[in-house]
């Protein structure tokens, strides 16, 4: 089978464009190894040393990445992300400061996903049109516009749940269940709701795209 038709049976099968976007579960060993190594350097060693490792551990991932065919700028997303987070916590003096990148990510993408609510702007029915061209009028359809909230929402809460968790780790200084909050809220719920995000694309498509053809006969 060509690349290009490997390519097609991906985009056709939604499970599996699902997990690509998540980055399958290579993507999610890659985001939790440095985290991983962190913390636990952090029990025996002094910061700079464990931020020194983190960062180490990244670039070995990245070679890794790159060795497998990723391009540069894929492989090498998790590396600056781990050298940002190593930056902070060696600014602030404290292990917990390797997580507040993350912790007022969700803060902030929480907040814009509730204004986009407040609005009736949900972004994922912004994406959708602009996937099929930007002239359906989905706002006008109730079921599509409600199909998009929901999606929105799913979004928003688990931005939401992020930050409401991991800021309290934060302030009780538990920096190894941090790690843990990092990687259990992170890939498994990102997958939760792009399940609703997914739900929200088929009935906006099945409900738009056929009322197109329905008045173009």
């Amino acid at each position: 089978m060509s690349t290009l038709g490997k390519h097609r049976d991906r985009a056709a099968d939604p499970k599996q464009a699902l997990l690509d976007g998540l980055g399958g579960v290579p993507g999610m060993v890659y985001t939790a190894l440095p985290v991983v190594v962190f913390v636990a350097a952090n029990a025996f060693f002094a910061l700079p040393v464990a931020i020194g490792i983190a960062v180490f551990a990244a670039l070995v991932l990245t070679g890794w990445r790159m060795l497998r065919g990723e391009r540069l700028v894929s492989a090498a997303g998790g590396l600056f992300g781990v050298i940002a987070a190593g930056g902070i916590a060696a600014w602030t003096g404290s292990a917990n400061g390797f997580f507040l990148i993350g912790i007022w990510a969700a803060f902030g993408g929480a907040v814009v996903m509730l204004a986009s609510l407040l609005v009736r702007r949900p972004p994922t029915g912004v994406v959708w049109n602009l996937a099929h061209g930007g002239k359906h009028p989905w706002r006008a359809d109730r079921a599509s516009l409600r199909a998009h909230d929901l999606a929105t929402l799913a979004v928003t809460l688990v931005f939401a749940a992020r930050f409401v968790v991991k800021q309290w780790l934060y302030v009780e200084d538990a920096t190894g269940w941090l790690a843990f909050a990092k990687i259990a809220m992170g890939a498994p719920l990102t997958a939760l709701a792009a399940v609703v995000i997914l739900w929200a694309f088929r009935r906006c498509t099945t409900r738009l795209n056929g009322a197109t053809v329905a008045a173009g006969r």
